[in-house]
């Protein structure tokens, strides 16, 4: 019978594993590929001290472990030596008939992860306080945004949740929640109060220069239009009839100078949205008053759009932010009280706010808001304040 194997500790050396004159020790071991490997540390169990000067690592035995269990599981050895930068363009490779948006913000997180150490990292290399890291360094160092990072993790944590599904990772490190890490600095974009709406858009029905606007804010202020709806809007979706307004699309231009007609945001997006007799006479202005273009403009088989610009193309969402952000510029140089930041979103945010104070249904709300999730909506009704309580409960109860 042979003699076992042993360390210069005197210690029985298991199957594989050897130390070598310069006391390092080493195992061998066949990957799933059957091909013969090597791992190397200064200490055989966790309980021993390096030698002076050299790095304390995993000790051999728990790298055996931690082996024996990838093989078990048959996890690929070393990440299938991909990158995180690899794993997401794999990632996003996969992804097909994504929106024109969604795909420039894949490749606006993928030029960040480009320009980082980060993401030349093997993925199997990644652990939870490297990802934790790395996203408290994108804030503090670099000066990003909450919502940049969210946006960051929201395509990297699914790209390694695909590794972890194909085997190349034992666990995903980004699976915490991201506002225990980094600090929410966003800015929450708030309803503003009904005597502010009705000082803004006074302003705007009286200005000579930005009363041309009036009835396409009004719009969107007393309706709850996505401002790419208001943008998509044509002649047709327009029903005087039924007291209506018939949303089944959104245009949108990419980056490219492209125009292109986009579903609704949702499948709850497309709706009818009913009407009220100042948001028909102001659809009404808008048709008498609309130019009429030697040539009609027509994006994706749809034509008559409400809105054009001085070239005759259809207004977007960028011409509408640009008005409003003018607007307030102006009013705010005149007036002593100030308006705070007004934006297309905020007349939508509004209008839900002004909806849920007066006691609409939620799920009637949710409908005209075209939320595909009741939360959202009821969100709005979290800012209710006691004063509203209090009418609500007098009403009620009859008190």
């Amino acid at each position: 019978m042979s003699e076992k194997r042993r360390d210069n500790r005197n210690r029985i050396l298991h199957v594989g594993e050897s130390q070598r004159p310069d006391g390092r020790y080493s195992y061998k071991y066949k990957d799933l590929y059957g091909k013969i490997k090597f791992v190397y540390s200064w200490r055989l169990d966790k309980n021993d001290r390096p030698p002076a000067g050299k790095p304390r690592g995993l000790s051999l035995r728990e790298m055996e472990r931690q082996i024996q269990q990838d093989l078990f599981a048959q996890i690929v050895p070393n990440g299938g030596d991909m990158t995180v930068l690899e794993l997401v363009e794999k990632y996003i490779s996969l992804k097909v008939n994504v929106r024109h948006n969604t795909l420039a913000n894949y490749n606006f997180v993928l030029n960040i992860i480009r320009q980082e150490t980060f993401g030349s990292l093997r993925i199997d290399k990644v652990k939870l306080s490297d990802a934790k890291a790395w996203l408290i360094k994108l804030q503090k160092q670099d000066g990003r945004g909450y919502s940049t990072i969210h946006a960051i993790r929201g395509v990297i944590r699914p790209a390694f949740e695909m590794a972890l599904q194909d085997d190349l990772i034992r666990k995903n490190p980004f699976q915490f929640e991201l506002a225990t890490v980094v600090v929410n600095d966003s800015v929450t974009r708030e309803s503003i109060t009904r005597a502010q709406e009705r000082a803004f858009l006074k302003f705007i029905q009286e200005d000579k220069h930005f009363s041309k606007y009036y009835d396409g804010i009004f719009i969107l202020f007393n309706t709850g239009l996505r401002v790419s709806e208001l943008c998509g809007l044509t002649i047709s979706d327009i029903d005087f009839g039924n007291k209506r307004i018939r949303v089944d699309h959104q245009l949108q231009r990419t980056r490219e100078m492209a125009y292109v007609i986009e579903d609704t945001k949702t499948k709850s997006g497309t709706r009818f949205i009913p009407m009220s007799n100042e948001v028909m006479d102001c659809f009404r202005r808008i048709i008498q008053n609309r130019s009429k273009p030697f040539v009609e403009p027509m994006i994706d088989g749809y034509t008559g759009f409400l809105f054009l610009d001085k070239n005759d193309m259809p207004m977007v969402a960028l011409h509408w932010e640009h008005y409003f952000k003018h607007i307030l510029q102006k009013y705010n140089s005149i007036y002593r009280v100030q308006l705070p930041k007004i934006t297309p979103h905020v007349c939508r945010h509004t209008f839900c706010s002004n909806m849920a104070h007066s006691g609409m249904n939620p799920k009637t709300l949710q409908y005209i808001m075209g939320h595909s999730d009741i939360s959202v909506t009821l969100g709005t009704y979290a800012h209710v304040k006691f004063d509203d309580a209090r009418v609500e409960f007098d009403r009620v109860m009859g008190g």
